[in-house]
């Protein structure tokens, strides 16, 4: 057990056992072991955007046992995937790499941009049975179906910390009083943030933020107090800020595939504001496996310094 991350867990001073020796897995498995930091590989693509959008650029994408070797051979911290991923190759790789079981999932055969939800398709009851470290949750602030989200997470984070499971949660902003510009703004990316931190989370998922203001009262308050949001590296050390001035683990997503320097530029600045590390998806499993784990292993490199 390393300083910092004794230091992490002492944080987190309501929960049980179980679920700081769940986060000491994650903490020290892989290549950024005792670092603090985290690389996770997410595959909720499938559900989410559908099989060909996902893997037909990298064919073998499409058999479940790959992501759980590209996750362990590459030095992830951890693997996050839904239900039908994690039990088609969990039992093959049982104790090789601590798993996320993503609980909700939403399609994009049909969207609703005012009022987007997220389906409950399993429960901490599965992710027990299959051995997971800890579950994952999707909520989107700002939709009118927030009430129903916020209310499922807490009734789901309530049960998973009693089981000793880490909780964490991808916020994204969206709905009818959302720009499609405001959903990365730093204004809502840092309050997104903040809310899964309220709703209970060990680790938040979030998007890097923009230098995009959405809220007028929002920017009012930036400008009196002269918040510095030019440099990704200043946005993301106030998401950071945000989520209880750095006490709660808080990591970006890759987004959209990109090129590889364009990857590790983003990444590069999101370590320099103080991000915890990335949950690199896309962006690692849609390419040929030499190239992505070659591509995690240079994020690794740059969150350790």
């Amino acid at each position: 057990m390393t300083p910092r991350v004794r230091e992490i867990l002492n944080w987190y001073g309501a929960d049980n056992p179980g679920v700081l020796t769940n986060m000491s897995r994650m903490l020290n498995q892989g290549r950024l072991s005792g670092t603090g930091k985290l690389v996770i590989l997410p595959v909720d693509q499938g559900f989410e955007h559908g099989p060909a959008r996902s893997f037909a650029k990298n064919p073998i994408g499409y058999d479940p046992s790959y992501h759980f070797e590209l996750a362990i051979e590459s030095g992830c911290n951890a693997y996050a995937a839904p239900l039908g991923f994690i039990e088609a190759a969990a039992r093959d790789y049982a104790g090789e790499i601590p798993l996320i079981l993503k609980i909700n999932n939403s399609d994009s055969l049909f969207s609703d941009s005012n009022a987007p939800i997220s389906a409950m398709t399993s429960s901490v009851e599965d992710a027990l049975r299959l051995g997971c470290a800890g579950i994952g949750f999707t909520i989107y602030p700002g939709s009118q179906e927030r009430k129903q989200m916020y209310e499922e997470i807490a009734f789901a984070a309530s049960e998973a910390k009693k089981a000793g499971l880490v909780v964490v949660v991808w916020s994204y902003a969206r709905g009818a009083g959302l720009s499609k510009e405001g959903e990365t703004a730093i204004d809502v990316i840092s309050y997104a943030a903040q809310i899964a931190c309220q709703l209970g989370a060990h680790i938040v998922k979030v998007k890097p933020p923009s230098a995009h203001i959405e809220q007028a009262e929002a920017k009012k308050v930036f400008d009196a107090q002269q918040i510095k949001i030019t440099k990704l590296s200043d946005r993301t050390k106030h998401v950071v800020e945000s989520c209880f001035n750095g006490r709660r683990v808080v990591i970006f997503s890759g987004g959209a595939a990109k090129g590889t320097e364009d990857v590790l530029d983003e990444v590069k600045q999101l370590a320099a504001g103080g991000s915890f590390g990335s949950i690199m998806g896309r962006n690692a499993f849609q390419r040929p496996k030499k190239e992505a784990i070659e591509l995690l292993n240079n994020i690794m490199d740059i969150y350790k310094g």
